[in-house]
């Protein structure tokens, strides 16, 4: 999964790099290769890297509730208190 990301991020720096430069010559096929490019960089490797990042990790440790504020509290009162 880590080599098929690298692979559609490199593909799609290349696009947009090649539709930049080809733009000038071609407009529309230039704006192609760039729409492309960022197509692929945002609406597809950056959700596989992102799930691929979050697989096995819980979504409440990462939310701000009741009980989480008072973990923080208890941590920042116990660092004061070694100080």
């Amino acid at each position: 999964m880590k080599y098929v990301i690298i692979l559609i991020t490199i593909a799609s720096f290349a696009s947009i790099f090649y539709g930049f430069s080809i733009q000038g010559e071609e407009p529309l096929l230039g704006n192609k290769f760039i729409g492309f490019g960022t197509v692929g960089l945002f609406l597809i490797a950056m959700p596989l890297f992102l799930i691929k990042e979050s697989k096995g990790k819980k979504m409440k440790d990462y939310m701000l509730n009741e009980e989480n504020i008072r973990k923080m509290r208890r941590k920042e009162s116990e660092k004061s208190e070694n100080q």
